[in-house]
């Protein structure tokens, strides 16, 4: 089961990178016209410099209407031409403001000087002046678009992964609800069977105690099959005292486990009351424990202690076992991860989704070392 995790975490890891793969594409695309659009207009500006020259000569052999034409094609690129004293000699494309054009234009000289864009303009061999210009509103939109672009393709990642995660959590409920109901249903006839047997069996003068004993695990088995068939639906919250609750589920475990395995509870004094499903809460109990022990292969110690504070309480189920590494603290519990040859993976989902979805709690690995065992914490609310 381990390795239906592992496959679903590969899913993940391929769909990620394939975004991310498309995601680089689309940008580097994009980069790429812009700067295409960047050399063409600089291009134009050589040509649009070349024939402010060619005006400017007075010894020129060109058709000056084409000349003309080449300066006038510009209606796009801000353009301000300045001689070596930096005063301007001409200007294109600008909006001049009413209040203080001068200043406007010596703030505009300045910002366009401390760019890149600057082409010399040889009017003789003793004059020069310099053309400045900006991109065009067009190049500066295009330079935005990547960002645009790269942001919305997050967006659309993002939500798809979520509507994927959502749509895996959906199928999961599903299948947990089903297998839950089912199982209890299918639990339901045999133990109708087993209570009407122990009826006749009693007339029919069996041994008491012997009676007592099957009676005892045919109450098991109803009991079990009331928490399976609290999955899926909200269950019924009652006032009563955890202490009580660990209590009942580590006198069941001990009684079913090996004299190899020492198994402790550690309560305080204090009666430690809140709103809780007691079948559900000491099935969660029973499963860190049936865990604690298949961890240390049905030999060590297993401690359950109950400490709390003014408004929580925390219950730590303590094992000797193999523990767990760091990496792993948070993927023991999602479905299908198991370090069992046999299993379904399902056992700490569902007491993870019985502390945090019904009781609002906690559960997590509160710490571990490979080789020496684990601490599974439960944070509940206390009233």
């Amino acid at each position: 089961m381990q390795n239906i995790y592992d496959a679903r975490q590969r899913v993940k890891i391929v769909f990620l990178l394939v975004s991310m793969l498309l995601v680089g594409v689309f940008l580097y695309i994009s980069n790429r016209l812009v700067t295409d659009l960047s050399i063409e207009e600089r291009n134009k500006m050589e040509i649009w410099a070349e024939a402010t020259r060619e005006v400017a000569s007075a010894d020129t052999d060109m058709d000056m209407g084409l000349i003309l034409k080449i300066i006038q094609s510009n209606t796009s690129i801000p353009v301000i031409v300045a001689d070596e004293q930096d005063s301007i000699r001409q200007i294109l494309n600008l909006k001049l403001p009413e209040k203080s054009p001068d200043v406007y234009l010596r703030d505009k000289l300045a910002e366009f000087k401390s760019g890149s864009n600057k082409i010399e303009i040889y009017i003789d061999e003793n004059t020069r002046q310099y053309l400045y210009y900006d991109d065009s509103i067009l190049l500066k939109r295009l330079s935005y678009f990547p960002y645009i672009q790269l942001s919305v393709m997050l967006l659309f990642i993002l939500i798809a992964y979520l509507a994927l995660i959502s749509s895996k959590k959906a199928e999961q409920n599903k299948v947990w609800v089903g297998l839950s109901k089912e199982t209890a249903h299918q639990l339901g006839t045999p133990i109708s069977s087993l209570l009407a047997w122990l009826d006749l069996l009693e007339l029919n003068g069996v041994d008491k105690d012997l009676l007592s004993d099957m009676g005892k695990d045919v109450k098991r088995l109803s009991v079990i099959a009331e928490r399976f068939s609290k999955i899926g639906s909200k269950p019924e919250m009652k006032f009563m005292y955890i202490n009580e609750v660990l209590v009942n589920a580590t006198d069941y475990m001990r009684r079913r486990i090996s004299n190899k395995v020492r198994l402790t509870t550690h309560l305080p004094q204090e009666r430690i009351g809140g709103m809780y499903c007691l079948p559900l809460l000491e099935w969660v109990v029973e499963n860190l424990c049936k865990n604690a022990i298949d961890a240390m292969d049905g030999e060590g110690c297993i401690d359950v202690s109950l400490q709390a504070d003014k408004d929580k309480c925390y219950i730590d189920v303590k094992d000797t076992g193999k523990g767990i590494p760091r990496n792993r603290f948070k993927t023991v519990f999602n479905p299908g991860y198991t370090t069992k040859k046999r299993g379904w993976g399902l056992g700490l989902t569902l007491v993870k989704r019985i502390i945090e979805e019904y009781h609002e709690g906690r559960i997590y690995v509160k710490e571990s070392e490979p080789g020496k065992g684990t601490t599974f914490r439960i944070e509940l609310k206390r009233s």
